[in-house]
């Protein structure tokens, strides 16, 4: 079975190899899995084949340990609909393997609503969870308001460490959670 973490409006709804090869190559079937519908804008920015490839490679090699990755499915009861909005998890940090880097996005119809904010509080807690794991990290670009807003209400604080890795590439700004 799939794992999920309900929030009041998503359902996070953890990644498995198939349903990542389904996002790669069969969105019918990634609704299928999903439950949901997959807007025709999906996948959303930064999350290309390159992407998906190497989350599914991470996923099917169990030793590889702090990977990983949740479709985030607007759930309303009311209209009885299922969105697929976006997603979010972490990867390994070779360097530290106390410390993982966060990343997310969500499809640009659905931003600014609060979305991404309620998924990486809920997720939060599940990633420290995780055997060993103290340290979260994250990294955006400095132009993008919206998603420093995501990180500094979620508690992260801004950092000079140098992060490196996916996810911090040159020209973006890094913060960190630590595990309390």
């Amino acid at each position: 079975m799939t794992e999920s973490i309900r929030t009041p409006r998503l359902e996070l709804i953890g990644a498995t190899v198939k349903i990542l090869e389904s996002d790669l190559s069969n969105k019918k079937e990634l609704a299928r899995l999903l439950r949901a519908e997959i807007p025709a804008a999906w996948p959303p920015p930064l999350m290309d084949e390159d992407v998906l490839r190497d989350f599914i490679r991470m996923c099917a090699d169990t030793s590889v340990s702090g990977f990983s990755t949740w479709y985030w499915v607007r759930a309303d009861p009311v209209a009885a609909s299922r969105t697929l909005v976006g997603c979010g998890g972490v990867l390994p940090m070779e360097f530290a393997p106390d410390t993982v880097m966060l990343g997310y996005s969500v499809l640009d119809e659905f931003r600014n609503q609060g979305y991404a904010t309620e998924a990486v509080r809920h997720l939060v807690p599940h990633v420290f969870s995780l055997p060993g794991i103290r340290r979260i990290a994250a990294a955006t670009y400095p132009d993008l308001g919206a998603s420093i807003r995501v990180l500094e209400k979620t508690g992260f604080e801004k950092t000079d460490l140098p992060l490196s890795g996916t996810g911090a590439e040159e020209g973006t700004v890094s913060y960190i959670l630590e595990k309390r």
